[in-house]
C-alpha cells in the first residue's frame, strides 16, 4: 500500500513537474521592476531589507532612502552603515511620523529632499535595486506629486534597476504602474494586547 501511495505520488510530481517546466520555459525576459509593499499588516519594510540583503550578498549595488523614519537607530540601518556601506548607500531622510512633527511645511520638504535624492540614486544604473522605504506615507499625505512620482519610475528608472517603495495606503497610480505588488494583511499584531515595538521584531 505504502509502495502504490509513494509511486502515486512520484507520478503526480513528475507531471506538476512537467507543467511547471514548460510554463517556466516561457519566461525568458528580464527586467528592472517596480515592488510595491502596501497593507496595514506588519512586515512591509523588513520583506524590502530582505530584498536588500539578498543584493548585498550578490555584491550588487543598492540603496536606501527612508522617507519618514527618524533617526532612530535600527538594526538594519546600523548593520548597513557598519559593515556594508561599500555596498549599499543608506539615507535616513525624515524626522519621525508626521503626527510626531506636526509640521506639514517641514514634512514636506523633508520628504521632496527624499525624493530628489531616491531620483539620483535610481538614475544611477550602478544601483541594482533602491527602496524607498515609507515613500507611500509621503504620497498620501501629499508631500509628493504622485503623478510625477509614477511618471518619473516609467521615463526615467534604468531598464533593469529594481526599485522598491513601502507604507501603507498605496496610492491606485503607483499600484497599477507596479510591476509587482504586495499587501500584508493584518490577522494579528502583539500591539492590540498592550505589547509595545521590540528590538529584532520591529527595529
Amino acid at each position: 500500500m505504502m509502495t502504490e501511495d509513494t509511486d502515486r505520488h512520484a507520478m503526480k510530481m513528475a507531471k506538476k513537474k512537467a507543467a511547471r517546466d514548460k510554463i517556466m520555459a516561457t519566461k525568458t525576459d528580464e527586467k528592472g521592476l517596480v515592488i510595491v509593499h502596501t497593507g496595514k499588516g506588519k512586515g512591509k519594510s523588513s520583506a524590502a531589507f530582505g530584498m536588500i540583503f539578498r543584493c548585498i550578498a550578490h555584491e550588487m549595488q543598492c540603496a536606501v532612502v527612508q522617507f519618514i523614519k527618524g533617526g532612530m537607530s535600527t538594526g538594519e540601518r546600523d548593520l548597513i552603515l557598519e559593515r556594508f556601506s561599500d555596498v549599499c548607500q543608506f539615507h535616513t531622510m525624515g524626522e519621525g511620523f508626521t503626527w510626531e512633527t506636526q509640521d506639514r511645511t517641514r514634512d514636506t520638504e523633508m520628504a521632496q529632499a527624499a525624493w530628489t535624492k531616491a531620483k539620483e540614486l535610481i538614475r544611477d544604473p550602478e544601483n541594482r535595486m533602491v527602496l524607498l522605504d515609507e515613500i507611500n506615507i509621503a504620497l498620501r499625505y501629499e508631500y509628493l506629486d504622485i503623478k510625477e512620482v509614477v511618471a518619473f519610475l516609467r521615463d526615467e528608472k534604468p531598464r533593469m534597476t529594481h526599485v522598491v517603495l513601502t507604507g501603507r495606503n498605496a496610492h491606485d497610480d503607483l499600484i497599477e504602474a507596479a510591476d509587482l505588488v504586495t499587501e500584508m494583511e493584518l490577522v494579528k499584531h502583539p500591539f492590540r494586547s498592550g505589547i509595545k515595538a521590540q528590538i529584532g521584531v520591529e527595529f
